[in-house]
């Protein structure tokens, strides 16, 4: 593969992250809307109690029916809440892998780089070997 091809894998890896955390994120998102929604629901709930115990008679015959309705609400939330909380289980597993895949392929430009590098460094070595060897031959040809 070539050095370029490489260098379009780790850009795509890196959008594939971006994306897949900008996804986790959402759900991390929409999670934390949710439980602000049945913190809402408890809280009226505990506002609901106080007027039906404040006035037995009127408001708290109702009291009964707002509750069963509440705990519907609520079974639904924390249902939807389970269902987002495997959604950001997969999502970050997802993104773990995501992670990785590009990891690996900045693993593998760099030491192709490093192995470039070597090569460069070794025939400027042997080039420069070169020179002084032929230095050294004239010196010994005119002077010796």
């Amino acid at each position: 593969m070539s050095s370029k091809g490489l260098k379009t894998l780790i850009r795509l890896s890196k959008f594939n992250v971006d994306e897949k955390q900008r996804m986790l994120v959402a759900l991390q998102g929409r999670e934390d809307e949710i439980l602000g929604w049945i913190r809402q629901q408890e809280e009226q709930l505990k506002e609901e109690q106080r007027i039906a115990a404040a006035d037995a008679g009127g408001v708290g015959f109702a009291y009964g029916a707002f509750a069963n309705a509440w705990l519907s609400r609520r079974e639904t939330l924390f249902s939807m809440l389970e269902l987002l909380r495997a959604d950001i289980v997969r999502a970050r597993d997802d993104l773990a892998v995501a992670f990785n895949e590009l990891k690996t392929f900045e693993i593998t430009q760099r030491e192709r780089e490093r192995r470039e590098q070597e090569e460069r460094d070794r025939k400027e070595q042997a080039f420069l070997d070169e020179i002084g060897l032929n230095l050294h031959r004239r010196k010994d040809k005119t002077g010796g």
